[in-house]
């Protein structure tokens, strides 16, 4: 099959290789995946990088979201599932071949039906960016009839969070961007408002929008830059979802903090527990038939281009989602 791999870290035009490997086989409980696409995030750049995470296996084909047709199935799987249309989860997630590949074999949960009217481009956003976006919003009781604020609200996760906000009831959804072509872009998502980062006191913004109540819920991807603003910005009994920082260490005050009760509720996708993730496949695989999920494609790229495509997101380059055509 036609894969791309790295065998060290670095640089992606220095380390990845695209070529050819042996096809998989589906064991005991597995299926085999033909792939049609492979989701591009920013864990996958991060981890070929080498940035904070060393090498976990000899060889790495990245990338853990994908979507394509069951092709064979393993031992104790039902036949009838060949030729399924299924998306992917946590496909390179302490496993070392991901979905950058023509194949990949894994267990059989971890391929879920994908319904008709979804494409296999929109397939591969669901592992990591939709699901964050929903346990996000789900956990802790939920966000029905709450004032939600999402962090990032025109990136990958943010903008699904916005639609699952307003899917699952909250009253009011509230979204920081860094310019006007994001804040259009949340804003479409279903936004409310969108407060712009660079030019505006967020906390005095998301107070006054709120009525000077704060916000229930906070979707939040860097808690390094954020932190300090959720005393300010939240109201009491509150709880921030926290996905991302784009540092080691996160400071909240804690004399603030304490006095309004709010909680910090941290959380990776990967590892979330099989009732978590049963829960918001449960919430999901519904919208997904009821076509009420806005998807954001921004790209597609051959899968020889594995590369630069890493280099595009590392970079920010794209409003949306960068897809790759196995």
């Amino acid at each position: 099959m036609r894969a791309v791999w790295y065998d060290r870290q670095g640089p992606a035009g220095e380390v990845l290789t695209y070529g050819e490997l042996p096809t998989p086989s589906p064991g005991p409980g597995e299926v085999l995946v033909r792939l049609a696409t492979s989701g591009v995030n920013p864990s996958d750049w991060k981890s070929r990088s080498g940035r904070g995470r060393p090498m976990a296996f000899p060889r790495v084909i990245p990338h853990s979201d994908g979507a394509g047709h069951v092709e064979a199935v393993g031992e104790g799987v039902p036949r009838q599932r060949i030729g399924q249309r299924v998306w992917v989860w946590n496909g390179q997630w302490r496993r070392p071949f991901g979905t950058a590949a023509e194949y990949i074999a894994l267990p059989s949960e971890q391929a879920v039906p994908l319904p008709e009217h979804t494409g296999f481009a929109e397939g591969a956003c669901l592992g990591i960016p939709a699901l964050t976006a929903l346990h996000a919003v789900l956990t802790d009781g939920g966000v029905t009839g709450q004032r939600v604020l999402v962090s990032g609200g025109a990136g990958s996760v943010g903008h699904y969070a916005i639609q699952f906000a307003r899917l699952l009831g909250a009253a009011q959804v509230i979204a920081t961007v860094s310019g006007e072509a994001k804040a259009a872009h949340a804003m479409a998502a279903g936004a409310d408002h969108a407060v712009n980062y660079r030019s505006e006191d967020v906390a005095d913004r998301v107070l006054a929008l709120t009525g000077g109540q704060g916000v229930d819920r906070v979707v939040e991807v860097d808690a390094t830059g954020n932190a300090p603003l959720l005393p300010r910005l939240m109201a009491p009994g509150g709880v921030c979802a926290v996905y991302g920082a784009n540092g080691a260490e996160a400071a909240v005050n804690f004399g603030a903090a304490i006095m309004k009760g709010i909680a910090l509720r941290f959380f990776i996708v990967y590892e979330l527990t099989p009732a978590q993730r049963a829960t918001a496949l449960g919430a999901l695989a519904p919208w997904l038939e009821r076509g009420l999920i806005r998807h954001a494609v921004a790209a597609h790229a051959p899968l020889a281009d594995c590369a630069a495509a890493q280099d595009a997101v590392e970079k920010g380059a794209y409003i949306g989602n960068l897809v790759l055509d196995c």
